[in-house]
């Protein structure tokens, strides 16, 4: 496991900060995603929505809110000034911009970029001090995605992200709020396969409360989600008919949530996109 520092560890009191790591078979490194664990009552806050969205569908009856717009701050953190110390390109930050609104807009979810801001700090670049940072830097309110795209964060970690809850203005919680992200997976990064721009897309899906596919494993509750089936364990690379809950159903490899490659990548799915909403409903708008 992958633990970030005990300083903000010690600052996170409700929330577990365990990181998981899937070693790929052929010894190639996989995608690491350091997001903290649902606690027990955000899994039962999950439940509760996943009840109510059951309802609605048994009843024909539709979410009153039918689009998101998500003003979106991206903090480029460098601990130099070029590309390769992780100071991105505006061209490579508009390219990330499209690929979260292609895979969020079949969902009615946008992303408006208010601004970008470029900080040259080597300590910051490999998530030397997070609250710091983001004390430093974070803007907007909680309804506002701040994206920090930093130039190392270690150990083969592509990014992690926070789940909605209820927050008080100006907490602890309110800063660490956000998607902390390898600046080298945007399109046009070094860290292939994981350079589409897919890691942004998969820690806001967490932003947006969802879970990793392989929540729980094939164990219920799993996810909370009913129409992704119960996966084992997290994929990699892209195998497709891979089946690690046996009668369940195919494992979701294409799904954001999921730990496949980004040219994998391919979907949410209607009982995700509920969720996104009954969590924006819930915490965000």
């Amino acid at each position: 496991m992958l633990l970030k520092p005990i300083t903000t560890a010690a600052l996170l009191a409700s929330s577990a900060v365990a990181r998981s790591v899937f070693p790929r078979a052929s010894g190639n490194a996989t995608r690491i995603c350091g997001t903290p664990e649902p606690t027990e009552q955000q899994i039962a806050a999950s439940q509760a929505m996943l009840a109510k969205e059951r309802e609605m569908r048994a009843k024909g009856e539709l979410r009153a809110l039918r689009s998101i717009s998500v003003n979106l701050y991206f903090h480029v953190v460098a601990s130099g000034n070029s590309v390769d110390d992780g100071y991105l390109t505006q061209q490579m930050i508009d390219d990330q911009l499209d690929v979260m609104n292609a895979d969020y807009g079949p969902h009615g979810i946008s992303f408006n970029l208010v601004s970008t801001d470029w900080t040259v700090n080597s300590n910051w670049a490999s998530d030397g001090d997070e609250l710091a940072m983001k004390r430093a830097l974070r803007k907007g309110t909680y309804s506002d995605l701040n994206v920090y795209l930093l130039g190392n964060l270690g150990g083969g970690l592509l990014g992690y992200c926070y789940f909605p809850d209820d927050v008080s203005q100006g907490s602890t919680e309110f800063y660490l709020d956000g998607c902390t992200v390898l600046g080298a997976s945007v399109p046009g990064g070094s860290a292939a396969p994981y350079n589409l721009g897919g890691t942004v897309v998969h820690e806001v899906g967490h932003w947006m409360n969802l879970y990793h596919t392989f929540q729980g494993g094939c164990s219920s509750p799993g996810d909370s989600i009913d129409d992704t089936p119960p996966q084992q364990s997290a994929s990699s690379g892209c195998p497709v008919g891979r089946d690690s809950c046996p009668s369940a159903g195919l494992d979701p490899i294409h799904n954001y949530m999921d730990y496949s490659d980004d040219a994998c990548y391919e979907e949410f799915t209607p009982d995700q996109e509920d969720r996104m909403y009954s969590g924006w409903s819930t915490y965000r708008s």
